[in-house]
């Protein structure tokens, strides 16, 4: 006995041993790295092109990159940052320096539909100050599109597509599965459309379900079609999506030449093309390297033209990502995270006005109403609220969005999904297929509840149903003193529906339409700033020097790492699989989260800001996650 445990024990600190080696090896070339970069900072090149590779997603808040995807323990995707997309087009747009901005759309992860436009605003913005703008890739889905449409040329390469799908396609449904599992899924709901908790008890959604989605997905089409059709209008984008199938028919299979002949695109050519192309405004390359031209990276170039660290008194609080208890890194929205930072506002006396800028589906119950005290409090002492909605601000983020004195919002803001549920399993069906049964004592009925091996009891499920439908009342009641309605009225808009932004607007769930620059404005206003003081201070969570050198560090080696792009089925085919392996995760999530959730499955299919689940991998992610806070 005592040998194993020696044994064991000498096992464990082999474990802990080689983490320690491992992250102090990845520490030290990180460290090294930023060291080189200091010593032999990239060059500005004196005239050039402003290349924008976005190899990744484009959210509010990147989650820290995952140091552990490079040893293949997980697998990460990068994200960028709305803002630094952005502030990189509109600074490239003033600078004498750059000659032409190019997006290199080839591995793009997509965005949401506010965003996409906000980055299009931009690309506008650059075009009429004369800068040309090129879009460069393989193949073009909506995302990729709503960009390429704002160019002053959209390039493709010959064996590409624009692949238009339209929001919309399946979701997975578990109601087979657990009854052949015998898995007892206890759900507590309140709100008609509350359709979140519908793949755990049914096989298909529900009339209501599919009415509501439907319509959201056909208001969200209508406003993509409109924003690109205004960017483009030579383009018979709308004929083409209806009917894709005239590939086929018109040009044998050949969608690169459709797309030209059509108007989608303006050029055809490969990446030697495009260059020789981009070449003739921005310069040949320095180094004379085929397929090439003079340019900077985005990385390099904010690293020069960083955004300026505004001592602006109106902050910005960002609530991005799935709302969750206690603390968390950024990327998501963390309940006791972000209610210190709006703490700290507090305390610095410098902060007059807050915006507070939503893009969540929610999650939390508790941690929704965490970040909704801490807010209150800075209503309290006097200082005006607006929110910014971004592509999503559901369920629990409108929870949040309650506090404000005024809502902004887009016509494509998903937002709504005013209910509540909860959801418990229990695996007295399964056990018993084994032969493992429960018995024992109670004291009280709720003795050992919830009996998830051996039964809920009804007593629980009464008790657990009452406290949904009492949190659901909250809601409701919240939103109701919130927009000054009746609460009939603010009922009727509820039960768990979601609406597009153009609907929220016309049902008063928010107030206008306007950008975070807006929404800025009128906080200023409220607090009766003017000059320097009315501009944006952004209430950013505490940077760690360590975990941004390793996030810079794992960026670029994955970036150098990337495969080559392939063909365009492929890509398409990798985005499906890559909505499946989500679709599992949040419901592998749901089970293990928190019971009581005011949370929009639906809205997490059209782009908003998601983190992704957690996942225990090892103690080396562990040990890294706890050195790097």
């Amino acid at each position: 006995m005592r040998v194993s445990f020696i044994r064991s024990a000498w096992r464990l600190l082999m474990v802990v041993k080689n983490a320690l080696v491992l992250i102090f090896l990845l520490l030290f070339f990180g460290l090294l790295y930023a060291a080189l970069s200091a010593i032999r900072p990239t060059p500005v090149p004196v005239a050039g092109a402003l290349v924008i590779a976005l190899d990744g997603t484009v959210v509010e808040q990147p989650s820290p990159d995952d140091p552990f995807a490079l040893l293949g323990e997980a697998r990460s995707v990068h994200q960028y940052r709305l803002r630094d997309v952005v502030h990189t087009i509109e600074t490239g747009a003033r600078d004498p320096a750059i000659k032409a901005i190019v997006l290199d759309l080839t591995r793009f992860g997509g965005t949401g539909q506010v965003a996409a436009q906000r980055i299009g605003a931009a690309m506008d913005m650059a075009r009429k100050a004369g800068k040309p703008v090129f879009t460069n890739a393989l193949a073009y889905d909506d995302d990729g599109y709503a960009l390429a449409a704002h160019a002053s040329e959209a390039w493709l390469s010959p064996l590409g597509m624009v692949a238009l799908t339209g929001p919309g396609g399946s979701q997975l449904y578990y109601k087979g599965l657990i009854d052949r599992l015998g898995i007892n899924a206890h759900i507590y709901r309140v709100g008609t459309y509350k359709s979140f908790v519908e793949p755990y008890i049914r096989s298909d959604q529900s009339p209501p379900a599919r009415e509501a989605n439907q319509a959201l997905a056909s208001a969200l089409w209508n406003d993509w079609l409109a924003n690109v059709t205004r960017a483009r209008p030579r383009a018979t984008v709308a004929a083409y999506a209806a009917d894709p199938m005239i590939v086929a028919r018109r040009f044998d299979g050949d969608a690169a030449k459709a797309a030209l002949a059509l108007g989608l695109v303006d050029k055809l050519g490969d990446d030697f093309a495009f260059a020789d192309h981009v070449a003739d405004i921005a310069g040949e390359d320095p180094e004379g390297r085929p397929g090439a031209f003079s340019s900077i990276s985005m990385e390099d170039y904010l690293r020069h033209h960083p955004a300026k660290a505004d001592q602006g008194k109106v902050g910005i609080l960002t609530v991005a990502g799935d709302i969750v208890d206690g603390e968390g890194e950024p990327g998501e929205a963390a309940g006791d995270s972000i209610a210190q930072l709006v703490a700290d506002a507090l305390a610095d006396g410098n902060i007059k006005a807050l915006v507070v800028r939503v893009d969540s589906p929610g999650g939390s119950v508790t941690g929704s109403e965490t970040i909704r005290q801490a807010l209150l409090q800075a209503r309290k002492a006097g200082l005006p609220i607006v929110v910014s909605m971004g592509n999503v601000a559901a369920s629990g983020g409108y929870w949040i969005s309650t506090i404000g004195d005024r809502i902004f919002a887009q016509p494509s803001t998903i937002t709504g999904s005013i209910g509540v549920f909860g959801i418990i399993p229990s695996f007295e069906a399964t056990l018993a297929k084994i032969g493992v049964t429960t018995d024992g004592v109670k004291t009280t009925p709720l003795s050992g509840e919830p009996n998830v091996a051996g039964g809920v009891s009804p007593q629980f499920d009464m008790l657990a149903q009452a406290g949904v439908e009492n949190m659901y009342r909250r809601f409701v009641g919240l939103v109701a003193a919130a927009r000054r309605l009746p609460t009939s009225e603010a009922e009727r808009i509820a039960e768990g529906r979601v609406w597009d932004g153009g609907a929220a607007h016309r049902l008063h769930l928010v107030d206008q339409f306007g950008t975070l620059e807006d929404a800025v404005a009128d906080a200023a206003r409220r607090a009766k700033l003017s000059g320097g003081d009315a501009r944006p201070r952004y209430l950013d969570p505490p940077s760690n020097p360590i975990a941004k050198i390793m996030s810079a560090l794992t960026a670029r080696i994955a970036v150098a790492q990337r495969p080559a792009a392939l063909d365009w089925l492929n890509l398409q085919g990798g985005r499906r699989q890559q909505a499946a392996i989500d679709a599992v995760a949040q419901a592998r999530a749901l089970v293990s989260g928190p019971a009581l959730r005011a949370d929009c499955l639906e809205c997490r299919g059209y782009g908003g800001q998601v983190a992704a689940p957690a996942q225990s991998r090892g103690v080396l992610a562990w040990l890294s996650a706890w050195l790097m806070r």
